[in-house]
């Protein structure tokens, strides 16, 4: 299943999927749908289990000459009727000029970290961290604003003005965003990113790096990843580390351990290990189990199992 680090190395991340369907020579479409079964079970406290939809979506990609776009329709969240809300996850636009430069404009999942994609483009049912530390979680971090990006050879930098989506964008209030790619060894892929907000007080402001790097070898993929967060009051870390390794054509088995500081005395450690059989082309299954452990809080056991088909 190594198409799935592909999914996440496109295009800084604007690009859906390394697939789709064509349906004539300007418009494709593909997407997913996802649903998981869940337990939790902490060392104090009852169990939790949940077991339904995750998440469908349908993503319409757009090519015209030197401009192309991207329109993702999801449903992920309750609505307030009852049932689940839908939602434009991303919508964007790209114009690309012959000297590698290209300017893209709309909303979009930020080119930072390691785990910026969909359910289906990742090894594992839960994310790494919370949500500060996963900045291009493309579910929960989606911005707006304008990326100018220059592509080279074996390498690529690209610098977003944004704001969260549906935010206003201002001259004053503007983050800003900046991702480098370097891709000159081969099996190596090594990542930069990092992001300065801009908010109304100095002391609510955050600035966070982040440097990740994969490496193929053989059927094993290797990632490693560090994330500091500085505010005005802490400087938070976070660090992950992954192997990947396809035991066959179908089978592969991640082994993912994460930590990450959620104030300046508390680290919360996540140990997780999660197989992965491809049951067909388009349909896919990853086990997951977890142990996590909690500084001054309630440490737990998670288990869960999803089923992802893509199209």
């Amino acid at each position: 299943m190594k198409n799935k680090i592909l999914a996440m190395l496109v295009a800084f991340g604007l690009v859906g999927s390394v697939s789709a369907i064509e349906i004539n020579e300007n418009l494709s479409i593909n997407g997913f749908i996802d649903g998981s079964a869940k337990q939790s079970d902490p060392d104090t406290g009852a169990k939790s289990a949940e077991l339904g939809l995750d998440e469908v979506e349908v993503n319409f990609l757009f090519n015209v000459g030197s401009v192309s776009g991207e329109l993702h329709v999801d449903s992920n969240a309750p609505g307030a009727g009852g049932g689940d809300s839908l939602d434009i996850e991303q919508a964007h636009f790209t114009y690309s000029l012959e000297n590698g430069v290209s300017f893209t404009l709309g909303r979009y999942g930020r080119a930072i970290g390691l785990e910026r994609e969909d359910p289906a483009g990742l090894y594992t049912v839960s994310r790494a961290y919370n949500n500060d530390f996963n900045l291009g979680d493309v579910d929960n971090n989606v911005v707006e604003g304008i990326t100018v990006s220059y592509a080279a050879e074996a390498w690529a930098i690209g610098v977003s003005i944004e704001n969260a989506a549906s935010a206003n964008l201002s001259a004053n209030d503007a983050d800003v965003a900046v991702a480098i790619a370097y891709t000159g060894v081969e099996n190596l892929n090594l990542g930069l990113g990092y992001l300065a907000s801009n908010e109304a007080t100095a002391a609510a402001e955050v600035d966070v790096t982040n440097v990740n790097a994969t490496y193929v070898i053989g059927k094993a993929l290797l990632g490693a990843e560090y994330t500091q967060r500085d505010t005005a009051t802490a400087d938070l870390v976070a660090t992950m580390y992954l192997v990947d390794y396809d035991v066959s054509d179908k089978l592969g088995v991640a082994l993912r351990y994460s930590s990450y500081e959620a104030t300046a005395n508390a680290d919360t450690d996540r140990l997780t290990i999660a197989p992965n059989y491809a049951l067909t082309e388009s349909l896919g299954a990853i086990l997951e189990y977890s142990d996590i452990n909690v500084d001054g809080g309630v440490d737990s056991n998670e288990i869960a199992l999803e089923l992802t088909y893509t199209f």
